[in-house]
């Protein structure tokens, strides 16, 4: 591998968490319950999310969290957290980086 490849994938691995947000989208089931359920993963952490939307489409409900500061790997080990939940139908995590 070339040098200024080694230097471009270190560069991408050094990435500052102070400018990424987590984001997770969940598809599930509609229950009293579910709120409190997604969001105790991150309250066990110490972390409050920046955003949070819920809405209910008939029997499903659609909810995206953000959180800012949270790395990759840990942002993926609460999204694998989050499937396991009841009713969870699908979690979609990505990784936004801001300048």
């Amino acid at each position: 591998m070339s040098q200024s490849l080694l230097r471009a994938a270190d560069a991408a691995v050094a990435v500052d968490l102070s400018h990424t947000t987590a984001c997770f989208s969940v598809s599930a089931l509609a229950d009293p319950g579910l709120l409190p359920r997604l969001l105790e993963p991150f309250a066990k952490r110490g972390l409050v999310p920046s955003a949070l939307y819920a809405r209910q489409h008939g029997e499903d409900v659609s909810v995206d969290i953000q959180v800012d500061g949270l790395g990759q790997e840990q942002a993926a080990m609460i999204g694998r957290g989050m499937r396991q939940i009841f009713g969870v139908d699908v979690v979609l995590v990505s990784q936004r980086v801001s300048a």
